[in-house]
């Protein structure tokens, strides 16, 4: 995990926000266990939510309904959600009962007004443009008195192509090294960097007030905020402490609450 420094980025000249181009690795890849879906995500977001028999819960986003179906066993009423048709239809595939459709965050044509008591996303905001637009739209489907619960990649410390891990050989000391954050950006990420002509997506850089702000345009206040750690440790060796200790200290993940506003 040094640091190491970073090589110019390649510029590309088109690209897409949504995950359908590599449906079929993501599904593989949450198959194997050990993930930070299973091991961080799902087991913090159940005990956030504390879902009730019979609650209405979007799932926003829901790829291929990995999150929706542990909502369903829950005993919540769930419907998914996403851009990507390729996702959608490996969702289907479980024949589960749950309802799914197809179409961006920002544009819920199925859903009625105050329809939901919980809409969620998870790790899907970083991948959308529009984030006022998608925020007025969950508003316009929740329910008087319902949440907005999001889940994203940490906004101060993982940064992608600004931020890094390093490593202090005098001191011993991980540590994360920030090379901006403030700034949003816009930025390709090549799903498979080692292969040629891989497919990528588009990934949106934004500062914690970047999404505070946003709420607040659309009529939230956050009422919770979690901030959550990787569950992995280092193999024996000179640096598993240090590792171990910056992986204690130094969040992946942040939960966030809103409600709407009266």
């Amino acid at each position: 995990m040094a640091y190491s420094p970073k090589k110019k980025p390649i510029k590309k000249k088109a690209g897409s926000t949504s995950w359908g181009g590599v449906a079929k690795w993501y599904g593989e890849y949450l198959q194997k266990g050990d993930t930070y879906q299973e091991s961080v995500l799902l087991p913090n977001i159940l005990r956030m939510l504390n879902l009730q028999k019979g609650e209405c819960v979007l799932d926003l986003a829901c790829g291929e309904g990995y999150f929706a179906r542990e909502f369903l066993k829950a005993g919540a009423i769930i419907t998914g959600v996403d851009i990507s048709p390729e996702l959608i239809a490996q969702a289907k595939a479980h024949r589960d009962g749950i309802e799914y459709y197809t179409a961006p965050a920002t544009k819920l044509i199925f859903a009625k007004d105050n329809a939901y008591s919980t809409v969620l996303c998870i790790l899907a905001l970083q991948n959308i443009a529009d984030l006022p637009a998608v925020f007025k739209e969950v508003r316009r489907v929740l329910k008087s008195g319902g949440r907005f619960v999001m889940v994203i990649n940490h906004p101060a410390f993982r940064v992608l192509k600004r931020s890094s891990w390093g490593f202090d050989e005098k001191d011993g000391v991980q540590y994360r090294r920030i090379d901006g954050y403030l700034s949003s950006a816009k930025i390709f990420v090549d799903m498979h960097p080692s292969k040629q002509a891989a497919p990528h997506t588009i990934s949106y850089h934004r500062s914690l007030q970047d999404f505070i702000k946003a709420l607040r345009g659309a009529g939230f206040a956050v009422t919770q905020l979690e901030e959550w750690i990787s569950h992995r440790t280092s193999s024996i060796g000179p640096r598993q402490k240090a590792e171990d200790t910056a992986r204690k200290e130094i969040p992946l993940f942040m939960a966030l609450e809103a409600k709407v506003l009266d």
